[in-house]
């Protein structure tokens, strides 16, 4: 939707994307796909703009090759590719950008990121061998993984916790960054900033917005208090001076201070910039 999509750059979020999927009915793709190749220019002129990324169609559909293509074209900075499921999805995903990349004149090095959408069993069962081959990021999408399971959807997300963790966790592993759910009201502010702090205790590193109002939700539950910020930077000196002594634990605040305690530490200066 052009109107919308004029609209996006207001709430300064850190990335656009812009779907090709489940936001468009099958009749509409190739209008949708033109529509996105325009916005791909104009959101991505300022300087300081957001990085653009457009969700293209499933590697098993009939749109996949001709959505990656165009993107590529247009010069997109990233590809969401939804409900992975295997190595065999990432190897024509990569076939795919190839193609794509042979028939452009981009610069090299202007490879788009790949983004892995995991939202089926299988795609959460497995993703920790695919992962690792070539991706940026990955997101959870518990609507289509609940819907995979024949299970039911629920405020408190207790059907998704073994998935939405083992999700964080493969991508840890694979040396990715991972993205949370969605939260479809867009009205419960509260219920959005109570998911990011679920998601960012399991170590995820940002959350999937589907409204701008939902943006400056999610960069407050990422982005750490000055008081975390001051925390941390004496935690990381009182560690400083212990290992100076060849101490492997200190009393800090009442607290015992030790090596995954400075890391967190390290985390938290880490994430500020």
């Amino acid at each position: 939707q052009p109107a919308l999509v004029a609209k996006l750059s207001r709430s300064a979020p850190d990335v656009v994307v812009l779907d090709l999927e489940d936001a468009v009915p099958a009749p509409n793709k190739g209008e949708a796909r033109a529509a996105a190749i325009d916005a791909i220019v104009t959101l991505g002129a300022p300087e300081g703009a957001p990085l653009v990324a457009v969700r293209v169609n499933s590697v098993r559909t009939s749109w996949f090759d001709d959505d990656v293509s165009a993107v590529v074209a247009a010069g997109v900075g990233a590809i969401v590719v939804p409900k992975l499921e295997s190595i065999d999805d990432v190897r024509r995903l990569h076939a795919a950008v190839t193609a794509a990349g042979a028939t452009t004149t981009r610069a090299p090095g202007a490879t788009p990121l790949l983004v892995a959408g995991i939202e089926t069993a299988r795609g959460v069962a497995d993703a920790r061998t695919y992962l690792a081959d070539g991706f940026a990021a990955c997101y959870f999408g518990a609507e289509d993984y609940v819907a995979d399971m024949g299970g039911e959807r629920t405020s408190s997300n207790d059907e998704v916790r073994f998935a939405r963790g083992y999700v964080a966790l493969a991508a840890r592993v694979c040396g990715v960054a991972a993205l949370d759910i969605v939260t479809a009201d867009i009205a419960d502010a509260e219920r959005f900033a109570r998911e990011a702090a679920e998601a960012r205790a399991l170590g995820y590193a940002g959350k999937l917005c589907i409204h701008p109002r939902q943006v400056a939700l999610a960069r407050d539950a990422f982005t750490p208090t000055e008081q975390q910020v001051d925390r941390a930077r004496r935690v990381l000196a009182a560690w400083a001076e212990a290992n100076e002594r060849g101490v492997g634990a200190i009393a800090f605040e009442g607290q015992l201070i030790d090596e995954p305690m400075a890391t967190r530490a390290r985390a938290v200066l880490s994430s500020i910039n």
